[in-house]
């Protein structure tokens, strides 16, 4: 579709209010989801943080990789195992997880981020002690429960006008490494560094009544509803711990979260500088 010089004027200007809403304020996503797998998409995201940047806010941006540690695991003969949603974690599945969310998917991510001059730095939670941990569950093995967020270090990559790419992994209290939801750590650390936005990047188009109908998709949900819509089967399944995630966080000081769908192209803009916005937001 042609886009005419003034209806992209108009756009522009719909957004500047969204622009000097933002501008300086750090905003945490979470990326995950197709838009990790499928090239396209990616570009996509990397382009949609890439101006976030460039227009002067904050982005942080904490990854998963879930279907890429399975992938691993299969080719080293290890058979995946799960509860409640968790992947039961040994200590070569810790390390399997490790190899992948460090040395493959972070590097990617910063590669991409910086073929688009934007300056980004991969971390792990275990870096500076920045996501301390315990452990979550013996029959999980070593799945981490988020005790503490060390802000020092990612305050400074952020001043420095850096972009942090922050892979799920936190420490215990005797160094061992622990495998943590990405959702959970991405919630934390919008509380930890007063970010003004939490986006959840997923695989569906947010919270919807009927869930086989987009139509009835459900576009804001303020804290106090969510126990009766879990209660009433409207949010379930995977959907539930990241209505949790987005629910800490309001609680704590975060303006807006938002579950949006990654599968549609420049999901991020449309949420953050659109009026019209996408997917479903919750506030306190």
């Amino acid at each position: 579709m042609e886009v005419s010089p003034q209806q992209k004027a108009h756009i522009m200007i719909e957004s500047l209010s969204y622009i000097k809403k933002f501008h300086q304020q750090i905003v945490v996503i979470k990326y995950g989801g197709n838009a990790m797998i499928n090239e396209e998409l990616k570009q996509a995201v990397i382009k949609d943080i890439t101006l976030m940047k460039y227009v002067g806010m904050n982005p942080v941006v904490i990854h998963g990789g879930g279907p890429e540690i399975t992938e691993a695991m299969e080719r080293f003969g290890k058979k995946p195992t799960f509860i409640d949603g968790l992947r039961v974690t040994d200590k070569v599945t810790m390390e399997l997880t490790e190899m992948v969310l460090c040395g493959k998917i972070s590097s990617q991510i910063v590669s991409l981020m910086n073929a688009n001059d934007v300056r980004a730095v991969g971390i792990s939670g275990k870096d500076a002690n920045t996501i301390m941990v315990k452990q979550k569950n013996k029959a999980l093995g070593l799945v981490g429960e988020v005790v503490e967020i060390n802000t020092d270090y990612l305050n400074n990559i952020i001043q420095n006008g850096y972009v942090p790419i922050i892979s799920p992994i936190g420490v215990g209290p005797d160094g061992q490494s622990y495998n943590v939801n990405a959702d959970e750590v991405a919630g934390r650390i919008a509380v930890a560094l007063n970010a003004k936005k939490l986006v959840l990047i997923t695989d569906v188009e947010g919270v919807m009544m009927d869930a086989k109908d987009p139509t009835t998709l459900i576009s804001e949900i303020r804290a106090y509803e969510v126990e009766d819509y879990i209660e009433s089967g409207t949010i379930k399944g995977g959907m539930i711990p990241k209505i949790q995630c987005c629910m800490g966080a309001v609680n704590n000081g975060v303006e807006r979260c938002h579950i949006i769908d990654g599968r549609k192209f420049h999901s991020i803009l449309l949420e953050i500088f659109t009026d019209a916005g996408i997917g479903t937001m919750i506030t306190k």
